[in-house]
């Protein structure tokens, strides 16, 4: 480690160690569930390559601030993270709506989310300066992917099992929104669980990532302590109304005009 300006730099060699405890973790998990080992040191893997890849990127972006870059970068972003939502659902839509779902209401919600953020909140200029706007989209779609993607998993899985359900409430004359309404409540408190426990932890349980960054790299902790405020409200914002979207959407496609349940769209 090198410490200059205030700021701890860790070496190559620094986050080696901190990558044994992956691979102690990996080689411990053999014997209990093979497949495991595997998936933690490809996933470990992802992470020093993603964010080395990030970083670099990054730090090109902010020497260089330009609208078109930034509006690529997002765009990116939120691709990528419609393929990881459509990645984690057991029983997904078939066809382009397995993607579209995810892509749609994260769009919807965090990209409306971040530009109020940096347009009314924040206020810097300009607006679309990458420092703010990259990593507060970044935050946004990474906890409003985890939420739809919770939520969709359990939608569509309710639905599979409770079929009979759902069908005998139609055949009794019950809408489609009715058949499925108490399933509904139920998917959309699911998604909101992760980011509702995460509030009513912060500064008790656990210490914020974005705070415990920004205090380790020097910033004062009030000030850290304000930001991170605003990173949980924003986050909570965008995964309420992110989820609210896509389970929307998916109830939407689970039925057709005639009101009857479509479980052939799912693949199995």
């Amino acid at each position: 480690m090198s410490n200059t300006s205030g700021m701890i730099h860790l070496s190559a060699f620094d986050l080696s160690l901190a990558a044994l405890l992956v691979v102690a973790l990996a080689l411990s998990s053999v014997r209990i569930y093979p497949g495991l080992a595997r998936q933690l040191l490809i996933a470990a893997l992802r992470t020093a390559i993603q964010l080395t890849l990030v970083g670099l990127v990054l730090k090109v972006l902010f020497a260089n601030s330009d609208l078109l870059w930034v509006t690529l970068i997002s765009l990116a972003m939120l691709f990528v993270a419609g393929r990881e939502v459509m990645a984690r659902q057991h029983r997904r839509f078939a066809g382009r709506w397995g993607y579209s779902i995810g892509v749609i209401s994260m769009f919807v919600s965090s990209f409306a989310v971040t530009l109020f953020a940096l347009l009314v909140v924040v206020g810097n200029e300009p607006w679309y300066q990458p420092q703010y706007a990259i990593p507060l989209l970044g935050m946004l779609l990474g906890n409003t992917m985890t939420s739809i993607s919770l939520a969709l998993d359990r939608l569509t899985q309710s639905a599979w099992e409770q079929r009979a359900v759902i069908e005998a409430r139609l055949v009794l004359g019950h809408s489609a929104q009715e058949a499925i309404s108490d399933i509904q409540r139920q998917v959309f408190r699911s998604g909101l669980i992760p980011i509702i426990n995460a509030m009513a932890a912060a500064g008790i349980v656990s210490l914020p990532g974005m705070m415990t960054g920004q205090i380790l790299a020097g910033a004062e902790p009030v000030e850290a302590v304000k930001y991170q405020i605003l990173i949980m409200f924003l986050i909570t914002g965008g995964a309420g109304f992110g989820t609210m979207a896509a389970v929307h959407l998916a109830v939407h496609r689970l039925f057709d005009e005639r009101q009857r349940l479509r479980l052939d769209r799912l693949k199995r």
